[in-house]
């Protein structure tokens, strides 16, 4: 799974990118790869993987990884074609899920990049693009609503379902309202299916990126607040950034990156905060396998049964499934060893039926 970075431009999209993909800015041991000029390998920030690292010595740490790409900025028209309007549409319909990055500060010096709309006006901006993701789907949905609907009247059950769902989603964008307002209500299994294959641009989730200045590191000042009532309204999510600071701490040593954090009083580059949201817009989480050979984090998605987490390990584990064993990173810290959890009755035993919980540390039973 995927997430672009998608914004005007020169709202600080590229940069933001560019620093999220040093491997250095969230941390030091774990490796990145730009698989493509504009698609890069994230490792996700997780400090309970230090944590068992603490008790289980191991010779590697593996961590789970997210792939984020850098969609092509776009421009009032897009969905006309102007500007690189079908190179950004036609990126944006292979993601997940969206990184919208918004600027929130004006200029302080005439060195620095005018903004394309010659003012900051961050809820302008995301109309621009939520505007130009619905006009482009609802080309898609008259271009498809005629043909289904004449499959319709032959009587073909899935045509007559993919009728319901265009024209559910025709009457809300002609609203001006975005695509995942409909496909959040569905109800009907064959409809959610059918949804997820038309690749709504507006159907997808969002999580905001308000581009912060150095004096409002927080995202409290007057520009990153409507964003975040924006986001509110929305049922998203924001994350205040300050691509300048954090383009300088992707350059930085160890040393030089931690005092840079510290006379900004920040715990952590706010990517690091970044990149574990996107993880959770995806509805992802992770579970560890720790031994003396790696610790490693593996992604599943939310709600993934003990099985089905096997399964990503390799496909046998999940056929030849037989139990798991688990226990939580927190009874790792408070008995120091997994012979004393064991030993004091807290590694469960679970079945088939199990829900993985997020960071599980699990032992996988199988036969094939």
């Amino acid at each position: 799974m995927e997430v672009g970075i998608v914004g005007l431009p020169n709202v600080g999209k590229s940069t933001l990118f560019n620093a999220i993909t040093n491997a250095g800015v969230l941390a030091a041991n774990y490796p990145f790869a730009t698989i493509e000029p504009n698609v890069g390998v994230v490792p996700i920030p997780d400090p309970r993987l230090e944590t068992i690292q603490k008790f289980i010595k191991t010779q590697k740490v593996v961590p789970a990884v997210l792939r984020i790409v850098d969609i092509a900025g776009i421009v009032k028209g897009a969905s006309e074609g102007e500007g690189l309007g079908n190179k950004f549409l036609s990126n944006i319909r292979e993601v997940d899920a969206i990184l919208h990055v918004v600027r929130c500060f004006e200029n302080t010096s005439s060195l620095e990049i005018a903004h394309f709309e010659g003012s900051v006006d961050p809820i302008r901006d995301i109309e621009t693009i939520e505007t130009e993701l619905m006009l482009a789907d609802l080309q898609t949905v008259e271009a498809s609503l005629q043909k289904s609907e004449r499959a319709a009247r032959g009587g073909d059950k899935e045509a007559i379902a993919r009728t319901s769902v265009l024209k559910k989603l025709s009457a809300v964008l002609a609203e001006g309202r975005p695509a995942r307002g409909v496909i959040g209500q569905l109800t009907d299994p064959e409809e959610i299916k059918i949804a997820r294959t038309l690749g709504m641009l507006s159907g997808k989730k969002v999580l905001y990126v308000a581009n912060v200045s150095e004096e409002d590191l927080g995202g409290t000042g007057p520009l990153a607040s409507l964003v975040r009532k924006r986001a509110k309204e929305e049922g998203m999510e924001v994350v205040p950034v300050c691509a300048k600071i954090e383009s300088e701490l992707a350059t930085l040593e160890p040393a030089e990156r931690a005092e840079l954090l510290a006379a900004y009083d920040m715990k952590e580059p706010a990517l690091a905060v970044l990149v574990r949201a996107a993880y959770r817009l995806l509805g992802l989480q992770s579970f560890y396998t720790a031994g003396e050979k790696e610790i490693r984090a593996w992604t599943i998605p939310q709600g993934a049964t003990a099985p089905q987490a096997a399964g990503v390990i390799h496909t046998d584990f999940e056929r030849g499934f037989i139990r798991a064993e688990i226990y939580g990173v927190d009874d790792l810290v408070a008995l120091g060893s997994e012979k004393a959890i064991r030993e004091a009755g807290k590694l469960r035993v679970e079945g088939k039926g199990y829900v993985m919980h997020d960071a599980d540390v699990c032992h996988f039973l199988f036969n094939v």
